[in-house]
Formats: C-alpha cells, structure tokens, sequence
C-alpha cells in the first residue's frame, strides 16, 4: 500500500471513529436526566484520556522507573474514571430488569386526555367540560376524538347545533386532516340534521360535500347512496313528528261464519307498478344499489326476464367501487336467477367461475368453488322440480327505463 494511500485510510478510519464519539455524545444527552451533568463527566473523561496518553504513555516507552510512574499515574487515571462513570455502569447493568418494571427510557407518545371532560360532562357541566376539550385542543388542534367530542356535547348537551357545525365544518376545512376523519365528521352532521332538526336540506349538503371532496372514491359512492334514500327518511321522520289520528274500519261481523275469508287477504303489489317505481327512482339516483338489486329482483321472479335481471346486476358487478363482498353476493344472486329461469350449465358456470377469479381469497370463493362442482345437479333439480311449462310472457314489458308502455 502506498504511503498516499495509507494516509487516506487513516484519515477516513478516524473521521468515522470521530463521527462515531459525536454520534455517542450526542445520543447520550439527548437521554440523560442530567445533560449538564454529563457534559461535565466527558470534560473529565478527555482529561483523564489527555494525562494517560501525554504523560502515562511516554513513560511506558522510556522504560525504566519511568515505567513504573506511568503504571501508577494510569491507576489512579483509572481510579478517577472509576469515580466519574461507576454510577453510570451501575446503571447500565441494571437497566434491562429496572425496565421491565419501569418501562425503561422509552418516551411516552403525546396524545390528549379527555377524561376531565368526560367527568364534567357527566357531571352536567356541559361548558366547564368544552373549557377542558379546548385546553386540548390547542395542544392537539386535529384531533378528531376531541373535535366530535365537542361538536356532541354542543349538539346533545346544549342543543346547540349551528355551533356543532361551524365545530365539524372548521375541523374538516383545517390542513392536514385526514380523509377518513373529514369524512366521519361530514357523516356525524348530517346524521345530527336528520336526528335534532329533521332538515333534510342540511343533511343533504353535508352529505353531497364528500361527494364533491372524494369523487370516484367507495365513501362517495355510500354518500350518493344515502342521497337517493333521503327523501323516505323525511317522510319517516315528519310523520313520527306530525301523528295524525288515522281511523280505523270497522272489523267483519261473525268472520267464523264465513265461507270465504280470501277478500280479506291484503292486495300484492302489481309488479307492473313496482318495477315503474324502481325504475323512476333509479333514474333520479342511479347509484341507489339497493333499488337496482330490488329491481333485479322482480324482473327475475315477477316477470321471468333473465335478460333484464342480468342487466341490472351487471351495473352493480362491474362498479369497481362496491366491496368485494358486494359484488360477489350479486354474481352469486345471478347465478341462482340464472338456474331458477332455465339456464344452461355453461352459463352458470360462468358466472361463479368469476366469483372465483376476482376473489380467490374470499369465503364466497370457496362456496363458489362447492357450487361449481354441482351445478348440473343443482339445474337438473331445478327442472325436476319445477315440472311445469311456465306461461310465455310479453318480449316487451315496458319495464325499461323510461315510460312503462306496451309494444
């Protein structure tokens, strides 16, 4: 090795020894109880570490009785640095039992405590328990916990709902708050509009809000979905504030006596008219899954339409955004209209064959997979089964969207 070469080696080796003591040095006193305290130790230690290699060392190399001077100045150098760190060794060595009883150096994460607030609360002290939220909140201004906390006690407690509002409205218009947070606390207010106010309008606007914020996303997708209901839950919720008297008919003289008490029976619902209303409600909210799965329904089992039953559950399967036990529960709904109207084992098949692929870890995969291996029984039952030619109904029902009509 060239002494060049050499050189730089050992400038690098004891750059990175220095590093190393500075790392050490540093890392100790970010830990110590006592910085300054330990500050003074390595002050002695570079001393004691100074008098061993400028005096002791020397002495050693002239041999002699100088190396019985530099035997005794390096004992009493250990002596001094026996006295300075021996507390610290001490320490050291016991550290990993005292830590199983202690919990060690490890720093405690800083988070908010409610449960002054909570106390006071429960005390009935709505405002001295908001005084105790907003100590931390300051400390903690996203806290979630702490922000529904407070918006609840204003909502519940002080029936202060404009205030809970602008609370949840601030929280969620603040940087850095998480989708997931400003979307529960969009969830808490409208739930709050339908339950104190009965304002649908507002409970709108707080819903359509995640819809603007999170497009394209599954929780808009849910919030579309409550859109589509809300006009039945005004309805439900008017009515249970505004009951009427609702007058009863009088009941049947000696029922016992009759021949036949079919006329009594109550009406069914023509599935004519029931598919017209799903149809028109689907065509104000076509994200309302749960009137297109009902609709699948009676196009299958009303009118023995497969074809139109398929239509409607392939909008639903081929939303990305549903869960996947969503669209596995409607490939399987599929595959059981596709046996009950007649269809043929390839196509079956088919069908759950997909429930595999696109979820192979989930537990309809499985059932899937039990089902495939019976299919043609399960379809040869059914024919059996039926035993019965079924009627032949209209091509053109008028069930598709737009005005129910004959052709």
């Amino acid at each position: 090795m060239t002494n060049g070469l050499h050189i730089v080696v050992n400038v690098i080796l004891s750059l990175f020894a220095l590093g190393f003591i500075v790392w050490m040095f540093i890392r100790s006193l970010k830990r110590s109880h006592e910085p300054a305290k330990l500050v003074v130790k390595w002050i002695g230690t570079l001393g004691v570490g100074a008098v061993v290699f400028f005096v002791a060392l020397p002495a050693f190399v002239r041999g002699g009785g100088d190396a019985i001077f530099g035997l005794m100045v390096t004992l009493v150098m250990g002596i001094v640095m026996n006295i300075i760190w021996r507390n610290s060794i001490i320490d050291a060595i016991a550290k990993p039992f005292t830590s199983l009883y202690d919990g060690g150096d490890e720093e405690i994460e800083a988070k908010p405590y409610y449960s002054i607030a909570k106390a006071r609360r429960n005390r009935n002290k709505p405002l001295e328990a908001i005084m105790a939220i907003r100590e931390q909140l300051a400390k903690f201004p996203n806290d979630l916990e702490g922000v529904l906390l407070l918006a609840n006690i204003q909502a519940e407690d002080l029936n202060d709902l404009p205030g809970a509002e602008i609370t949840l409205n601030n929280f969620c218009n603040a940087r850095g708050v998480p989708d997931r947070q400003v979307v529960s606390a969009l969830t808490q207010l409208a739930d709050w509009h339908l339950k104190k106010s009965v304002d649908v309008d507002a409970a709108r606007a707080a819903l359509q809000q995640i819809v603007d914020r999170f497009p394209d996303t599954e929780v808009a997708l849910r919030a579309r979905q409550r859109l589509a209901h809300l006009g039945g839950v005004e309805e439900n919720l008017l009515a249970a504030h505004d009951r009427q008297a609702m007058a009863v008919p009088e009941g049947v003289n000696n029922i016992g006596l009759l021949d036949s008490t079919t006329f009594l029976q109550p009406k069914e619902i023509d599935p004519g008219k029931l598919a017209a209303a799903y149809v028109k409600q689907l065509e104000a909210h076509p994200h309302d899954s749960e009137v297109r799965e009902k609709l699948a329904a009676v196009y299958a089992r009303d009118f023995k339409r497969l074809d139109l039953a398929t239509l409607e559950l392939a909008q639903l399967i081929n939303e990305p955004r549903y869960s996947a036990k969503q669209i596995a529960g409607w490939l399987n709904q599929l595959a059981n209209f596709q046996v009950e109207l007649g269809a043929d084992a390839e196509t079956v098949t088919a069908t759950l064959q997909k429930i595999v692929e696109r979820f192979p870890n989930l537990p309809a995969a499985d059932l899937a997979r039990r089902r495939l291996e019976r299919v043609r029984l399960e379809i040869k039952g059914k024919q059996e089964a039926t035993g019965v030619k079924l009627g032949v109904y209209e091509q053109n029902i008028g069930l598709k969207y737009g005005s129910p009509r004959k052709q």
